[in-house]
């Protein structure tokens, strides 16, 4: 579990940051009348900020997999 952490330090950071911008962008501009299918629902907000995060941070890493000898 631990090399899984260090592997993938960056997109966990990601996860964690897009988590908590998509929660306070619910909080403080969210949408009153509950039409915005985004953010009307904190856990929805929440979930979509953490996976835009995660995806943004991941392609920030280089990947060894890909490289020719």
């Amino acid at each position: 579990m631990m090399l899984f952490n260090f592997k993938n330090k960056s997109t966990l950071a990601g996860l964690a940051l897009g988590g908590a911008t998509g929660f306070l962008w619910y909080y403080f501009v969210g949408c009153a009348s509950g039409s915005c299918p985004i953010t009307s629902d904190p856990w929805i907000s929440t979930g979509y900020g953490a996976m835009m995060g995660g995806l943004a941070f991941s392609s920030l890493t280089k990947n060894d997999e890909l490289k020719q000898p």
